[in-house]
């Protein structure tokens, strides 16, 4: 470039001003983000995300909770038809040889040792007999009367008995159980003295069926216990219960039908005062 200024002073003047133009370019650049600044920090913050979304994997030991399942089978459920026991045939293993005996004169046989029970069937005189068993007092055999199929209870004063009745041993046969009706409920025992009285509801029955109450009792006597089996047509009846004996006291009782007799229940008895 040719400068054609005559004054040296702004000539002077001109340069500098030139000078310092280029200058503060140079030393004043634009500030300008770059690409690698950037990408850099881009870098950062993906990295970072990351960091928070990275899924740890933590091995974990699971105990499965077992829980059989049973294969449900079907089954027939069996219609059960209630109808009562007609008869009751007991096992008699005797410990001694029975006796033998005959029967004297018509006689009733019977479920139990005594008037108080149920009659089974009737016999006649000459029928022929095994003596199996008979209660304590020995005034009651149990007899398998020949022809018969299974034993009764009859009167030993009724037998022609070929040895001693004791030398058998004694012997409590069960009861023909009857399903048809429910036994005695109320039951009640009052003392006064030896003098227990025993009072219950009536069972309804049909005049048919009905056969009373049969109460079963172990009552001391004398200073023993002494069973004793009571029949009665009404819902209350009285017996005698001394004091001295070393064992309780006790009862129980049922309702009678001609097929047999309900389940008893227990008569809560009174001590003795």
């Amino acid at each position: 470039m040719k400068f054609t200024h005559k004054n040296p002073i702004s000539t002077i003047l001109f340069l500098l001003l030139m000078c310092l133009t280029v200058a503060g370019a140079a030393c004043n650049p634009q500030l300008t983000p770059t690409p690698e600044i950037s990408t850099v920090i881009h870098t950062v913050e993906v990295t970072r995300l990351a960091e928070v979304t990275r899924i740890v994997e933590i091995p974990v030991t699971i105990t499965p909770s077992l829980t059989p399942v049973f294969s449900a089978t079907p089954t027939q459920t069996p219609t059960i038809t209630s109808t009562p026991t007609m008869t009751f045939t007991p096992t008699i293993t005797p410990t001694r040889a029975p006796l033998k005996g005959v029967v004297l004169q018509q006689s009733n046989c019977r479920y139990g040792p005594g008037a108080a029970y149920l009659y089974k069937y009737g016999l006649y005189d000459g029928y022929k007999a095994e003596i199996v068993g008979r209660n304590m007092l020995g005034d009651w055999a149990y007899a398998q009367v020949l022809g018969f199929p299974d034993p009764c209870w009859v009167k030993a004063s009724l037998l022609e008995i070929e040895g001693d009745i004791f030398s058998v041993e004694p012997y409590y046969s069960r009861l023909p159980h009857s399903d048809l009706y429910r036994p005695p409920a109320g039951v009640h025992a009052e003392r006064n003295g030896d003098q227990v009285t025993i009072s219950w509801t009536e069972v309804w029955m049909t005049e048919d069926d009905y056969r009373g109450y049969l109460i079963e009792a172990w009552l001391c006597q004398d200073g023993q216990v002494v069973f004793t089996a009571i029949h009665s047509d009404f819902n209350i009846v009285n017996v005698t219960d001394q004091a001295g004996c070393m064992e309780p006291s006790s009862a129980k009782i049922y309702a009678a039908e001609k097929h047999g007799y309900t389940s008893w229940l227990p008569i809560p008895w009174p001590e003795y005062e």
